[in-house]
């Protein structure tokens, strides 16, 4: 049992606090007799002012100043505003020298400094203190600025290890408290409605601070100081237990009014003992809501999914600790060190092979997306549960995560047995970043690739060498959606959005085009999308481009074809501006022919992508059923290297429950060449997870992939004799179709052991990668970079990542930026920023 401290139940106003008005503390006494001694003595003082931009807001920026200026013996004041940070300083030049270079050298741990702007400053030798002062939120209001705001707002950040001490002290006011955070930690985007990030521009506005939080809040050499979040079990958010159509369980009415810890410890209690019983609940979060229940129970799990309509895609696990995850999944030194970090994501790590979780969190595969507590509450239930929980994004299929209670009763109250809610509104969604970390070999730098930014990593931004000489917004792609904003020395890219298929989602598309328009004053003179006229972003950009008075009057729009986009989108992240030879691999794309696209070799520069070479097009028989169905896939390769009559006779396990009058108007749709072709490689693992029975439909984006790689690296583990596969390149068209033929030979010239199975598919990706590999070595002179969503296959790009370099190819990293559609917003901004510069 849990004891919660003895607490002062009471609330106030929020204290008007201004330092220009605050008694001298002892220190600053000292520190006005030194300079005062300094001037008597001659000694030469100098001011001067720096602007400082960069992610400076809402890290511990300005007391991380302060606590400086102090042991340099400077006074002046510092301030936060929409352009960034303004510091006065005054003092010797030494000292000035001193902090100068402490400010670049050692920033505080969330914070990044993007450029410092030093300017000369008459002497005020009246002035004897260094103060805060109140937060300018009037500079940027002037609408003809030509500028936006500066301030890069920081991502979310998990809780620190000051605040998990904290909230285990029983002695200390925020023991057990949900909400507990500091300068370190805790939300940032996600509450943050207006820039500066003062707390009347964040979701805790309304809740006024007790005497306690006020004393930290106002303390410059306290770690609260300014933290926007800062509440304790008095005077902050608060945590509820609802029943599935929104009616408290607790606290409930009589007891609703009373602050105490109590009540919060009582819905996590009362969360932990309702997922031992198997029940599955929705729980707010950061960004939005999860819907959890126990992993390891069977029975939970498959619920879970029955009534999510979520049939096989793998389910994330959250454990409690290092120690928990250990049991569960095993992986390199650097992938427990992303698993830990600060950002905390879902990593992608190899599951062990005995475990006691659910068959049913990820079917089928070796590999489990598992991350850790980020935040107090999240801390608090695995501490009361002790064990791994499922929390996946509590949303409708394919449709943004939910924000808000009454949203989840809506659409998921069939789903959850119950919910835990608070009343601290989140403000931005913000779904978990997914990510996986790439290491050839042991002797290799491991890298971070991203498969989802967001909580922890984005909002993304990163300075420009130059500055722009107009504002662009680039928005993205149709599936797997971000936007991108280019002004003034900044580059943004938001959080994933998701996939655009839908009213709901186009709608919360729409609302962080606005926050960014808000948070940044940002009204683009430029709109970059993609070619395809039909997907929601072109159409958007069409439509407001010289309509919409809240962008700009002026906006105009360019296009960029998509795997251009993506080649670009490595060399943005990069700021690389030379010629590339890009490989963007992926679902499909409009091309520049007008047909689909998906399997391209581009001699890629800033304004152009020559198409160098590319795979076979093949026939969607049926368009988009063929996608769902991948045997259509699969049987139109078949027709472009066989007979029907030789089709008709295969003993493929997949073609067995086929009845022969569909293979054959199959055929025809093929043979009157009506159905549209793609050089999809994507398509190819489809075709291949179908020939080997490692699917039958494709129920979720990826899931070939995924079979594929789980087989090769099975194929790996047991050291499996090679096959060998060949990948004729005809000309500039490598013939899929003609490897498909000796696959097909391969499955049916001896059983299909699972053996037989594995060792295929690892021979398919040693194909492919070789194929990449031995292309590239055509072109050393050149950057090689690998993009598209087929490039999430780890085993694949790892393959190819090692024969490279061996080979003496120099690969351009993808670093943070998503290596699938989630990264073509960025690249269509490069594309936009050196258009008519």
């Amino acid at each position: 049992m849990i004891r919660r401290p003895k607490v002062k139940s009471q609330r106030m106003q929020p204290h008007r606090h201004n330092s220009r008005h605050k008694k001298h503390s002892d220190l600053q006494i000292k520190r006005r007799l030194a300079l005062e001694y300094l001037v008597h003595k001659g000694a030469a003082l100098k001011r001067c002012q720096l602007h400082i931009t960069g992610i400076v807001q809402g890290v511990g920026f300005r007391p991380f100043v302060y606590r400086y200026a102090l042991e340099f013996q400077l006074t002046g004041t510092v301030l936060n505003s929409a352009k960034g940070v303004t510091i006065e300083l005054q003092g010797t030049e030494e000292n000035l020298t001193q902090f100068i270079t402490t400010l670049n050298t050692t920033p505080p741990p969330l914070a990044r400094i993007d450029n410092i702007i030093q300017t000369p400053l008459p002497i005020l030798l009246s002035e004897t203190t260094f103060e805060i002062i109140k937060s300018d939120s009037h500079e940027d209001d002037d609408p003809s600025s030509p500028i936006g705001a500066q301030v890069a707002v920081s991502a979310d950040k998990s809780t620190c290890q000051d605040c998990l001490n904290d909230m285990h002290n029983p002695n200390d006011r925020h023991f057990g408290y949900a909400f507990t955070n500091c300068t370190n930690c805790g939300p940032r985007y996600t509450i943050i409605n207006a820039l500066p990030y003062d707390r009347h521009n964040t979701a805790m506005a309304d809740f006024d601070m007790c005497p306690e939080c006020a004393k930290a809040y106002q303390n410059p050499l306290d770690r609260r100081y300014h933290a926007q979040p800062v509440s304790c079990p008095v005077c902050g958010p608060r945590l509820s237990l609802k029943t599935p159509q929104g009616e408290y369980i607790i606290p409930n009415t009589s007891n609703f009014s009373t602050p105490e810890l109590s009540a919060d410890l009582a819905v996590l209690t009362a969360a932990a003992d309702r997922l031992h019983q198997g029940q599955i609940l929705a729980i707010k979060g950061l960004g939005g809501f999860h819907l959890i229940c126990d992993a390891r129970n069977d029975n939970a799990v498959n619920t879970l999914r029955l009534r999510k309509q979520r049939q096989a895609k793998p389910l994330a696990v959250m454990m409690a600790d290092i120690q928990m995850a250990q049991h569960y999944v095993t992986g390199t030194d650097a992938a427990w060190q992303v698993l830990s970090s600060q950002e905390r994501p879902i990593v992608l790590m190899n599951s062990r092979a005995e475990h006691d979780l659910s068959l049913a969190v990820a079917p089928n595969l070796n590999k489990l997306g598992v991350f850790l507590p980020y935040t107090p509450l999240h801390h608090l239930l695995l501490g009361l549960f002790k064990g791994p929980l499922v929390a996946t994004s509590a949303n409708v299929s394919g449709e943004p995560i939910i924000i808000n209670c009454d949203e989840l009763i809506r659409h998921l109250s069939h789903v959850v047995d119950a919910i835990v809610d608070h009343n601290r509104p989140i403000i931005n969604g913000c779904d978990d970043s997914v990510v996986q970390v790439i290491q050839p070999n042991m002797d290799s730098p491991a890298e971070v690739q991203v498969l989802r930014l967001a909580r922890g990593y984005a909002p993304l931004s990163f300075p420009l060498d130059t500055p722009l000489t107009q504002s662009i917004l680039a928005v993205g792609a149709q599936q797997k959606n971000a936007i991108a904003l280019g002004f003034g020395n900044n580059v943004f890219l938001s959080p994933h959005i998701g996939d655009l298929f839908s009213v709901s989602a186009e709608q919360y598309f729409e609302r962080t085009l606005a926050t960014f328009a808000r948070l940044y004053h940002f009204a683009p003179n430029l709109i970059v999308h993609d070619k395809h006229p039909d997907y929601a972003p072109s159409r958007w950009a069409e439509m407001h481009s010289n309509s919409n008075v809240e962008l700009s009057d002026t906006s105009q729009c360019l296009t960029v074809q998509h795997h251009h986009a993506h080649v670009l989108s490595v060399m943005a992240v990069n700021q690389y501006r030379e010629p590339v030879l890009g490989f963007s691999f992926d679902g499909t794309g409009l091309g520049d022919d007008g047909s689909l696209w998906g399997g391209e070799v581009l001699l890629t520069t800033l304004d152009k992508a020559q198409r160098l070479a590319h795979f076979e097009p093949i026939a969607l028989l049926g368009g988009e059923q063929a996608i769902k169905q991948p045997v259509r896939l699969l049987l139109a390769l078949l027709f472009e290297q066989m007979s029907l009559d030789a089709v008709l006779v295969l003993q493929l396990p997949i073609l067995n429950n086929m009845r022969p009058n569909t293979l054959t108007n199959l055929h025809k749709i093929w043979q009157n060449g009506s159905a549209l072709k793609s050089s999809s490689v994507g398509r190819l693992f489809d075709a291949l997870a179908c020939a080997l029975d490692l699917i039958e439909t494709t129920q979720f984006e990826g899931q070939a992939g995924m079979a594929i790689e789980a087989a090769a690296n099975r194929a790996d583990a047991l050291a499996l004799e090679a096959i060998s596969l060949n990948l004729p390149l005809d000309v500039d068209q490598w013939r899929s179709s003609e490897m498909f033929k000796q696959i097909v030979a391969l499955i049916t010239e001896k059983p299909l052991t699972n053996n037989r199975r594995d060792a295929i598919a690892r021979a398919f990706l040693h194909t492919l990668g070789d194929a990449i590999c031995d292309y590239a070595a055509q072109y050393k002179h050149l950057p090689t970079a690998l993009c598209g969503g087929v490039f999430q296959n780890k085993y694949l790009i790892e393959y190819c990542l090692s024969k490279l370099s061996a080979q003496g190819n120099k690969v351009l990293s993808s670093k943070q930026i998503p290596i699938n559609d989630g990264g073509i917003a960025l690249g269509q901004l490069w594309y936009g920023i050196h258009q008519n510069q």
